[in-house]
């Protein structure tokens, strides 16, 4: 014998009805630190804070670099 009983409810209706732990309270808050982790780091990567970084090379370093950019079109004789 089959039957079939189809239940129309919200998944939080069914999450109660089942017996599931409500999870909501704490993915609230999971997403609420995962917002403020996402646009603290959001700052770090403006073109200024990048160009900054970038520039903190020690200035021979910064020569070798455009040598090893330099170089990869091809050797010059």
């Amino acid at each position: 014998m089959k039957f079939t009983v189809n239940v129309d409810c919200t998944p939080q209706e069914a999450r109660e009805f089942l017996g599931f732990p409500n999870v909501q309270p704490m993915q609230e808050r999971a997403m609420k630190q995962f917002e403020e982790r996402l646009l603290a780091g959001i700052g770090a990567m403006s073109p200024d804070a990048i160009m900054r970084n970038w520039m903190s090379f020690n200035p021979e370093q910064f020569g070798e670099m455009f040598k090893m950019f330099g170089g990869l079109g091809g050797t010059k004789k």
